[in-house]
């Protein structure tokens, strides 16, 4: 087994010969979501399973929109010193890319098992997908997202804040983006930050990156609700997703 890390992102490949057969149909994606907390191992287990069947045809593509309790998640870039408190919340090791990330109530974890091999085979341009979606998403609050070189996720000017000692405008992170790949089909995803407690992200170093804070959509003093946010994704991910998938 060959695991490629690169921008958040572990793709896997088994040694094991396979034959790639044109699909006879396409079974209709499933949105799901939760509104109770879901514990960070049931969901894992779920994508795990979910992943397969879409690797083998017998389940459509699935996102499913949710909340954790409170915990870290570790990937498989993550630097043990980057755990500022390791007795705070569980930390759990999992196999996406990225480093530590937090979850917890008043975030939107968004899972993202899509079959990127029927949608073109194209990594860069999938990742490049996931961040257009959070930023469109984000621009039905009037809140303007940036990608930045070298840092993972969904970043957002902070004017409101002291500049930088080079009298840069600061910058903090409002969405995270990790996902992982086998046959071709992605899982974990995307975590945006509506109204979680922002002091429970001192515990680690958000990704790895020091230097910048995070930020959320109350914090940036929009009072937006999980159910607005998720209105707002199944929108955008129609003008992202679909526009591009019926020109491939």
């Amino acid at each position: 087994m060959l695991h490629f890390v690169k921008c958040g992102i572990v793709l896997e490949r088994r040694t094991a010969l396979f034959a790639i057969f044109p699909a006879v149909y396409i079974l209709a994606m499933e949105w799901i979501i939760s509104e109770e907390l879901v514990p960070y191992q049931d969901a894992l287990d779920f994508m795990e399973a979910r992943a397969s069947t879409i690797a083998t045809g017998t389940a459509g593509e699935c996102i499913w929109l949710l909340e954790h309790p409170p915990l870290y998640t570790a990937g498989t870039s993550a630097n043990p010193k980057d755990l500022r408190e390791p007795d705070r919340f569980p930390v759990i090791p999992t196999r996406r890319g990225g480093q530590y990330t937090y979850h917890g109530p008043g975030q939107r974890v968004i899972y993202v098992m899509l079959d990127v091999g029927r949608r073109g085979r194209d990594v860069r341009r999938f990742v490049q997908q996931l961040e257009d979606w959070v930023i469109r998403a984000l621009q039905e609050f009037n809140i303007t997202g940036h990608i930045r070189e070298g840092r993972v996720g969904v970043w957002v000017e902070r004017p409101d804040m002291p500049r930088g000692s080079d009298g840069s405008v600061q910058e903090d992170k409002i969405a995270a983006i990790g996902i992982r790949l086998r046959k071709w089909v992605s899982f974990h995803g995307i975590s945006i930050n509506v109204d979680p407690d922002l002091s429970h992200f001192s515990g680690i170093v958000p990704c790895g990156i020091a230097e910048h804070g995070v930020t959320s959509l109350v914090d940036l003093g929009m009072p937006v609700t999980m159910e607005d946010l998720d209105v707002a994704l199944m929108r955008s991910f129609k003008e992202v997703f679909e526009a591009h998938n019926a020109e491939v």
